[in-house]
């Protein structure tokens, strides 16, 4: 198949971890006959330092003629005061909106030989094989904002729709997989909280009453992401909460940089990117794990390219590099010798078959 892939490259180790996606992308569509064009554009900070917009005009015509958007990173401490007018992540929440991408999956997945580098005991983490699905284009971070020189307001707000359409996506997930939802939100103090729920408990009835809907106050759930993590199947939420909770749940697998995401819409094309931040002190180093990078690739291949074979011998790949003892410095163990980013992204190569 031909297909035209938008690279964003971004901040801090964004421009690393984003060759390493290209390349191996470049590796499947030569092994398997497919001809992917590549085209980059700004956004985040550089788009900021280039030409004075986080998301310019050019980066939005390059995301909506392509088939799907590889991202890397953005922000930095050169562009982290929050008083500034015009900050790195504004780019990166117009763009979801522009997309309209409003389901962000986050698979979290546990691989043996990584268990030891995880906070947790590996008995915990044995079985753990979860997705959290995130609501991205709603709630608070898209609300009213107001600021007084003495207060401040961010407005929460969420309709049937959305809630709806969220849920849907994360019920039939579920029901590929082991048929279990865990929907998440605060119905005791909230009120759009109590809406989610309503219209959640109302849709699963009617819509999908073979699914075992579980449902928790946020903090219940933040403290059974750690006492009882094997337990999840899927788990889906707000737009903060999900914010939240996904990086809570990346420690399970011991590293930000092991963890791939997927932000899907309507349409088939999405965006995809490590759900690691720009890690400006190693950026340029030669030393971040492009392993989340190669796996939202995998998410690009599966999702929105529709190329499962191909997406399945990507997940192996990486799987196999670990399994043959693959480490960059954030994996490794006090034994082992990290190797680069290039070298990491060689042997996920090497082992796709």
């Amino acid at each position: 198949m031909e297909a035209v892939i938008t690279l964003l490259p971004g901040d801090g180790i964004g421009p690393d971890v984003t060759a390493a996606g290209k390349q191996v992308l470049e590796s499947v569509a030569a092994r398997y006959g497919h001809a992917f064009d590549f085209k980059e554009a700004l956004i985040g900070g550089a788009a900021i330092d280039t030409v004075g917009d986080p998301l310019p005009p050019a980066t939005v015509e390059a995301c909506e003629q392509g088939d799907a958007v590889l991202l890397g990173a953005v922000g930095g401490p050169k562009w982290s005061d929050p008083n500034a007018t015009i900050r790195p992540e504004q780019g990166l929440l117009k763009l979801r909106a522009v997309l309209g991408v409003y389901a962000n999956i986050r698979p979290v997945k546990i691989y043996p030989e990584l268990a030891g580098t995880s906070p947790l005991r590996a008995e915990i983490l044995q079985g753990v094989d979860m997705i959290v699905i995130r609501e991205l284009t709603g709630g608070i971070y898209f609300g009213k904002k107001t600021r007084t020189e003495s207060s401040a307001s961010d407005l929460c707000e969420y309709t049937t729709t959305e809630v709806e359409r969220i849920v849907r996506v994360a019920a039939k997930l579920a029901g590929e997989r082991r048929g279990k939802l865990c929907s998440v939100d605060k119905a005791n103090v909230l009120e759009t909280s109590r809406l989610w729920r309503d219209v959640t408990d109302r849709l699963m009835a009617s819509e999908f009453p073979d699914i075992e809907l579980e449902t928790l106050l946020v903090d219940a759930a933040a403290m059974h992401l750690l006492s009882r993590p094997s337990e999840f199947d899927v788990i889906v939420t707000e737009n903060m909460f999900g914010d939240i909770l996904t990086d809570e749940a990346s420690m399970l697998a011991g590293s930000l940089g092991m963890l791939p995401s997927a932000s899907l819409g309507d349409g088939s094309a999405g965006l995809y990117e490590p759900i690691h931040g720009s890690a400006p002190d190693i950026a340029g180093m030669g030393i971040a794990n492009p392993c989340a990078t190669i796996a939202s690739a995998a998410l690009m291949l599966r999702h929105s390219l529709e190329l499962e074979a191909e997406a399945d011998a990507l997940e192996r790949a990486i799987a196999d590099a670990i399994a043959g003892g693959a480490r960059t410095a954030d994996i490794v163990a006090d034994d082992e010798t990290p190797i680069s980013t290039d070298d990491m992204t060689a042997e996920v190569i090497r082992c796709l078959n």
